[in-house]
């Protein structure tokens, strides 16, 4: 069995910038609205999977983390100072950001697929995973345009 929440059609949606260094036009400072969907499998107990409420509840921690943020991605290319203000190179750009408006996340790059597989393991920490034998979480860069990562329970 499986339930399905749509992020757009459930306000799982946050707006965040960010640039994609060596991605033609994606290298510039852009923004999006995002949207987090999420797929569960799992085994009935007691009438359900898990509550929607307790994974809407635990995607919306996410979610809040990331909303409003510039998006810096720590382990790539980028060259990062941080102090007051944080600083950006990277191939003769440099970028200057409030530190309170950066999220700094321990990934490659901030490309939709990893962002959804930061979401997908912060997720994972979030919610009891008792009757859950897979996840499929993705992200939309806008409607429509996406990408997805997967989670599934290792067998004993």
């Amino acid at each position: 069995m499986e339930i399905r929440i749509d992020g757009w059609r459930s306000k799982l949606t946050f707006d965040a910038s960010h640039f994609l260094p060596d991605y033609s036009k994606c290298s510039r400072l852009h923004g999006h609205t995002y949207a987090v969907h999420v797929i569960l499998k799992g085994e009935i107990k007691e009438g359900i999977i898990i509550d929607f409420r307790v994974v809407k509840k635990a995607l919306k921690e996410i979610i809040e983390e990331l909303d409003h943020k510039v998006i810096i991605p720590m382990n790539g290319k980028l060259e990062i100072k941080k102090g007051e203000e944080v600083e950006v190179k990277y191939a003769g750009k440099r970028y200057v950001f409030p530190k309170e408006d950066c999220i700094f996340l321990p990934i490659y790059s901030s490309s939709a697929e990893n962002l959804a597989n930061y979401i997908l393991k912060k997720f994972l920490e979030k919610i009891d995973l008792e009757n859950i034998s897979a996840i499929r979480l993705g992200i939309d860069e806008g409607y429509g345009q996406g990408a997805w990562a997967e989670w599934k329970k290792q067998s004993a």
